[in-house]
């Protein structure tokens, strides 16, 4: 019996080892099918986690691309309705100021009027004193336009003797003429002004040039008054010394011309601002 398990054991193991043998070779293939099948996987799987972890990389990236954007964009848009709140009170401080500009261009214009026409009527003054006065010798009397004043200026030689304040007869046929232009001119005003040589004086009644500048201007205001009905109220009677001469007191060919009478001829201001005035409504019409 023995023998038998030993024979049938035996038979057994040979068929058995005969059978593994092959299936261990079939074992064996599907082994290594299996595993170069998982190494592929594996292989496939790491490239995967790689592909995951470089896009949760750039995913965090946009992320934060993305929310710096969207704060770019809220600050833009901050400084967009901000820049527009200044474009807006821009275009209207600029309309303003070309409003202004235009106000003050009219005003301008208007003024130019009003000065263009007082030089008119100034030229029209200075024609009619040449007409009177037109057989003088100039370098005795000249009718002249100053900073938009017209003055008469006449030699001291015409109007008084030396040192003295008494008019000439023959300053009074002057004055005559000169009366006559202004008396036309009612809406004229003009002061009387007088003036010196350096030359000290001193008498009863003559403190000074001063004294004697005013005394001579006066004496003129008095003729025009008196004699030719000039209106007072018109009239301003004034001295200046011999602190504004027309030429060097070092001879005596200065010293005369410097002592002369000037008449200032100038128009009313309410007649000018009348000027002005007009030529307001004139512009509104």
């Amino acid at each position: 019996m023995r023998k038998f398990l030993l024979v049938l054991l035996g038979s057994t193991m040979l068929f058995t080892s005969c059978v593994s043998k092959k299936k261990y070779s079939d074992l064996e293939a599907r082994e290594k099918e299996t595993k170069d099948l998982l190494n592929t996987a594996t292989i496939k799987l790491n490239d995967c986690m790689a592909d995951q972890s470089t896009l949760t990389a750039q995913n965090e990236s946009l992320k934060s691309q993305v929310a710096s954007l969207n704060a770019t964009n809220r600050d833009l848009i901050t400084q967009i309705g901000s820049f527009t709140d200044l474009t807006k009170k821009g275009a209207e401080n600029l309309e303003r100021s070309l409003e202004s500009l235009k106000e003050k261009d009219l005003t301008i214009r208007r003024l130019q009027d009003a000065v263009t026409r007082r030089d008119s009527v100034n030229f029209a003054l200075v024609k009619s004193l040449k007409g009177a006065l037109g057989n003088l010798d100039d370098t005795d009397i000249e009718i002249n336009v100053e900073k938009g004043v017209v003055f008469v200026s006449i030699s001291d030689k015409l109007l008084f003797n030396t040192g003295s304040y008494q008019v000439s007869s023959q300053a009074k046929e002057i004055l005559g003429k000169v009366a006559t232009v202004v008396n036309s001119k009612p809406d004229f005003e003009f002061m009387v002004e007088g003036h010196t040589d350096n030359v000290p004086i001193s008498r009863q009644v003559i403190q000074d040039n001063w004294d004697l500048s005013v005394l001579r201007a006066t004496a003129v205001v008095r003729i025009l008054q008196n004699e030719f009905n000039v209106d007072p109220t018109r009239m301003t009677a004034g001295g200046r010394g011999e602190y504004v001469p027309l030429s060097s007191n070092s001879d005596a060919s200065g010293r005369a011309r410097n002592r002369r009478t000037r008449i200032v001829v100038l128009p009313k201001l309410d007649q000018f601002y009348s000027m002005i005035e007009e030529g307001l409504k004139g512009e509104d019409n």
